[in-house]
């Protein structure tokens, strides 16, 4: 046993142990080293091994009854628990707890598909069930409803849900938080709560009227601390008769304006599904006199961006646009979203994409001719989980496991606006060029959208091998340079919204409207739900109060 929960004497957490294998059985309480290797944060920037976040034990329940008894335990003997569904969150910490020496609470056996509702369109699941899960269900079943998927599939719609991940359908459903009706869960005395509906003894509605009676408190779980969902309500996406797709490309840097506008336009009215922004001229970044134009302190030379684009016989931007319904009402959305590209954009090009008629064969999703290399993420466009983003990333099986190349993200939320990216690219790459962190960040860089934009941004690394970023000070340098732009970001008004463990605590801490009432607040409640502070302490910034001095 390497290490013990914060004040808890090796006595106590061996009398734990004890009553956690009573509930779950011997077999899944885990304490030894080879055990626990698998909930440690693979990509920490920590720089010290004394210093990681890592668990002393963890338990995998596989009811709502031994999870109920796992919390009544951990109350008994002031053990502080971290809560994971499937744990496969890499760039955010993966499985390791906020607290070193917290134990793991896996519910990675709690894996039921408790129902799939293919009239109207809903699941209820419990955390252990992975996309593939779902989608194999779904399958097997012949049901005409689609996933909602983020990348790579392997996680849990319950996990990612609680994260507020995003997909790439339509609107409503990509907003994974939002899709979210009813939960179930253990709160920190050891009760069960259902919210909205599910807290009628025989509500009939419970994943179609999420709200219930009075205040809803299902958002209190996500990014929390304040319970351990056991099952969550997920709306489902009917399957749609036909997709189309379709590129828009504007030739000028300041084009990205109108397009951003017209883009925004079509997704409110709910027309088209996720936007893919990209720039044709990213192989010119292989250029010299190019990059220094994109990547110049302070911002992009412009002029000197447009005339290198005319030389080269290239677009600035472009757009991807998809469309689900009938094959009539497909083409019909695509052409308006025509007329009014041209009408807002002098220039602008319209290229026809793919007509096809629903559902996709595998080899129309895994092709990869077109204006994208569409195998890492038609299948994302169609419901249908993958891991082809870990190819992207240089996860291959012919690299080693030594040389796995690892990254930690963060995830800046923008207005969703042209001149807001063209201020994060230049704000954005400045910062991370001062800690020799550029990570690609230029004036050609473009954000994933929703309903506002997020840009994202990384720092890679390998685990092992003689790379420097995987070194102590390679490691202080990503950690210091991630902070510092969370910081700088927060100064222009862009909030994180979510973190690796070891980024909460700055995250929130720019949240600080008021002398910090939303933590003050969060805090109040967690104080009142949680008072021995058991259930993920530092989760989302909160702290219960014993360990408020351990904010970072």
């Amino acid at each position: 046993m390497a290490i013990l929960p914060p004040g808890v004497s090796s006595t106590d957490f061996a009398a734990a142990l004890r009553q956690f294998a009573a509930a779950v059985g011997v077999d899944w309480v885990l304490t030894s080293d080879e055990d626990l290797t698998p909930y440690k944060d693979y990509y920490s920037p920590v720089p010290r091994d004394e210093e990681a976040l890592i668990p002393s034990a963890a338990v995998s329940p596989t009811t709502v009854e031994q999870v109920q008894s796992i919390v009544r335990t951990a109350n008994q003997y002031k053990i502080p628990l971290y809560p994971i569904s499937t744990g496969k969150n890499f760039a955010y910490g993966g499985p390791s707890p906020n607290l070193r020496g917290s134990v793991v609470v896996d519910l990675k056996r709690m894996n039921r598909v408790i129902e799939v509702n293919a009239e109207r369109n809903f699941a209820l699941v419990e955390p252990g069930v992975s996309y593939f899960d779902l989608y194999r269900h779904i399958q097997e079943r012949g049901l005409k409803v689609w996933l909602d998927c983020p990348d790579p599939g392997w996680g849990s719609p319950v996990g990612n849900t609680l994260d507020r991940g995003i997909g790439y359908t339509m609107g409503f459903y990509r907003d994974h938080a939002g899709a979210q009706y009813g939960v179930e869960v253990v709160l920190a005395n050891g009760e069960v709560m259902r919210t909205g509906m599910g807290a009628m003894p025989n509500g009939k509605a419970w994943q179609e009227y999420k709200y219930g009676f009075g205040p809803d408190p299902a958002g209190l779980f996500a990014q929390g601390n304040y319970g351990i969902v056991t099952k969550m309500g997920l709306r489902l996406m009917p399957q749609p008769e036909h997709w189309r797709n379709g590129l828009i490309t504007v030739p000028k840097r300041r084009d990205l304006i109108p397009l951003v506008n017209t883009v925004n336009y079509l997704n409110d009215l709910c027309l088209i599904g996720d936007p893919w922004y990209g720039s044709p001229l990213r192989p010119l970044l292989a250029n010299t006199e190019f990059r220094e134009a994109a990547t110049r302190r302070g911002g992009a030379n412009e002029a000197e961006l447009d005339r290198q684009a005319a030389a080269a016989n290239l677009h600035s931007w472009q757009v991807e646009l998809q469309f689900y319904g009938s094959e009539r009402t497909t083409m019909a959305n695509w052409e308006y979203a025509k007329e009014l590209m041209a009408r807002n954009i002098p220039g602008a090009r319209l290229i026809e994409g793919e007509s096809l008629k629903v559902p996709l064969t595998s080899e129309q999703i895994e092709q990869t001719t077109g204006p994208y290399p569409t195998n890492m993420r038609r299948n994302v466009t169609q419901g249908v989980p993958s891991l082809g983003i870990w190819k992207a990333l240089g996860r291959t099986e012919a690299v080693p496991d030594a040389w796995v190349q690892g990254h930690i993200g963060l995830f800046a939320v923008l207005p969703r606006s042209a001149e807001a990216v063209f201020e994060a690219q230049h704000v954005f790459g400045d910062t991370l060029s001062d800690f020799g962190l550029q990570g690609g960040i230029s004036a050609i860089s473009t954000p994933l959208m929703w309903y506002q934009f997020a840009f994202l941004f990384s720092a890679g690394f390998s685990t092992g091998g003689g790379n420097a970023v995987a070194t102590p000070e390679g490691k202080a340098k990503v950690r210091d340079g991630l902070k510092a732009l969370l910081v700088k970001a927060a100064e222009h008004g862009w909030g994180e919204y979510r973190a690796a463990p070891y980024f909460q605590d700055v995250v929130a801490e720019q949240y600080s409207f008021n002398e910090h009432a939303l933590r003050r607040f969060n805090e109040t409640i967690k104080d009142a739900v949680d008072p021995n502070g058991i259930l993920a302490p530092g989760r989302g910034g909160i702290w219960p109060k014993h360990l408020r001095g351990r904010r970072a």
